[in-house]
């Protein structure tokens, strides 16, 4: 049994660098007879210590990228190469995020994602502030959203924990309940080879609380890891020998 950022997996097979040159591993993990698998790709490191920020299936097959791996910029070159290596049928990105309470957000809730833009893109110039903002919609999971009773919200990508006042009035404008480092960038890279992609996000600090952010982020990272844990499992296996439609 490997346990990575808290998700398990029995029968976890060789790790082997992924792609070549680049501080990636990729681990092969069998998860039954019907054909679906998750590859697990993961920045190394001494300890190999993973965070969830970057989660992807192809097949189911996994990817992660390693908490110093944070930012629209290692989201973007990691879904390039999994999608090009992989050829994946589909992609999810599961990772941390902060909420709003003005919007209804709770420590700890875990969303599935309907749209996600960018808020610190701004390019003011007609067709250009679009493609600057590139709001994008998750591929469509009612079944999956009915079945496991998940909040739905916006997200909002920038590469910034905190939130300046530009990127505030942006995040309105997108009318985003939570806002991280990736998705929009993921969203991004699936859309030009058009895979696929569905969010899953879970709270760990409050932008607009009491706390300082990156304080009430540590504070809460573990508590939340683990919500995420059990929310990503239950998507896997709702996922699991299922057709496209039944999603």
């Amino acid at each position: 049994m490997c346990s990575l950022a808290g998700l398990k997996f029995d029968g976890l097979m060789q790790l082997i660098r992924f792609p070549e040159g680049v501080p990636w591993v990729r681990y092969h993990v069998p998860m039954d007879t019907n054909g679906t698998d998750i590859d697990v790709v993961g920045h190394t490191c001494t300890q190999q210590e993973y965070e969830i920020h970057d989660l992807f299936f192809a097949n189911l097959n996994l990817i992660l990228s390693e908490v110093d791996s944070v930012g629209t910029i290692s989201a973007s070159l990691v879904t390039y190469a999994s999608i090009q290596a992989l050829k994946p049928d589909l992609i999810i990105n599961a990772g941390t995020a902060g909420g709003f309470k003005a919007k209804g957000a709770s420590i700890g809730d875990v969303f599935l994602i309907s749209d996600v833009a960018f808020h610190d893109r701004r390019i003011p110039i007609p067709v250009f502030d679009l493609y600057g903002v590139g709001q994008r919609q998750a591929f469509s999971t009612p079944n999956l959203l009915r079945g496991l009773n998940l909040k739905v919200c916006k997200l909002s990508t920038g590469d910034s924990l905190d939130m300046s006042s530009q990127d505030e009035t942006s995040i309105t404008a997108n009318d985003a309940t939570i806002k991280d480092m990736e998705g929009a960038a993921v969203a991004y890279v699936a859309d030009l080879f058009k895979v696929p992609a569905i969010f899953v996000k879970a709270v760990t600090d409050l932008v607009d609380g009491d706390k300082p952010t990156a304080e009430e982020f540590m504070q809460n990272l573990v508590a939340v890891t683990a919500a995420l844990e059990q929310s990503v499992s239950q998507v896997i296996d709702f996922i699991n020998g299922k057709r496209f439609s039944e999603l």
